[in-house]
């Protein structure tokens, strides 16, 4: 499963990714909001309830045809939404009266084209995050770090699929365990120390953090290999004692250093200054 967003014109669109059917599944209220050209949410929303009773009382499929899946909205909490696929929308975009029903139209054949093109050939999906994090200023110093991580992720994955280890859960459950052996922190304290939420935490990793991360998930995979570890209670063990040895290493580095490994440092855009964070901060205090 893999959820993210796309761009079309100045607006965002929430899609999901199934990989069993192969198929994107897009938020329906954000492809109606592109569509009225309506920056107000709500207002997108409204339109598109009055437009579903209208279609479901038509007998319409387009209605049946959607599903609801949970999508992350703008406060950061995940709710049931209205999704549809392409072939579903396409059949939407003809009931709403729109100078940007083509365009969409267009927009949507290729994003789903070039997922599949994707699929056939993952290089086009590696090209197309060197260049995205290009375009976000970082350093080809940086992004080799991050793709060398990510291959050492996708090796230890490949490891807890072939060894009973159910992903969702369970994938997440080990990855904790790995970075707050490492790390001091669970994924959720790190990404709180930067502030970020929604975002990839590996993606606003400083290098040294990526590094960290590599090593200990490189040792995690080598140990469970050596132990053939075998579901969940095996491998959360290989996964501390691979998490260790990045901390002892992380350790090493500090003491030589003086300077912290972990870092608030982010790559969120500019315009949030400490004062600002110090503020905010301040603020979640009070609310809780």
């Amino acid at each position: 499963m893999e959820t993210s967003l796309a761009i079309f014109d100045k607006f965002k669109i929430r899609r999901h990714y199934d990989n069993d059917k192969e198929l994107w599944y897009f938020s329906v209220v954000d492809i109606i909001q592109a569509l009225t050209d309506q920056q107000d949410f709500q207002k997108a929303r409204n339109y598109w309830k009055v437009l579903k009773n209208r279609l479901a009382k038509e007998g319409s499929e387009v209605v049946t045809k959607c599903n609801r899946l949970k999508l992350t909205a703008s406060d950061g909490k995940k709710y049931l939404t209205d999704v549809a696929d392409p072939e579903t929308l396409l059949r939407l975009v003809q009931s709403v009266p729109s100078p940007k029903a083509e365009p969409i139209k267009l927009w949507l054949a290729k994003v789903g084209y070039e997922r599949m093109k994707e699929i056939a050939d993952p290089e086009i999906s590696l090209n197309r995050a060197r260049e995205n994090w290009q375009k976000h200023g970082r350093s080809q110093k940086w992004i080799q770090q991050r793709m060398l991580g990510q291959e050492t992720r996708n090796k230890l994955t490949d490891y807890w699929k072939e060894h009973e280890i159910k992903e969702g859960v369970e994938f997440a459950i080990l990855t904790n365990i790995i970075h707050q052996e490492w790390a001091g922190l669970t994924i959720k304290e790190h990404k709180d120390l930067k502030k970020i939420k929604t975002q990839n935490l590996r993606d606003h990793m400083s290098e040294a953090e990526l590094i960290f991360t590599a090593l200990a998930e490189l040792s995690t995979r080598q140990i469970a290999e050596t132990m053939d570890a075998t579901g969940l209670n095996e491998n959360k063990i290989a996964g501390e004692k691979g998490g260790m040895i990045a901390k002892s290493a992380r350790l090493q580095l500090e003491e030589k250093t003086g300077k912290s490994v972990v870092t608030e440092e982010s790559f969120l855009p500019p315009g949030i200054t400490k004062e600002k964070k110090k503020i905010n901060q301040r603020g979640e205090k009070n609310h809780l």
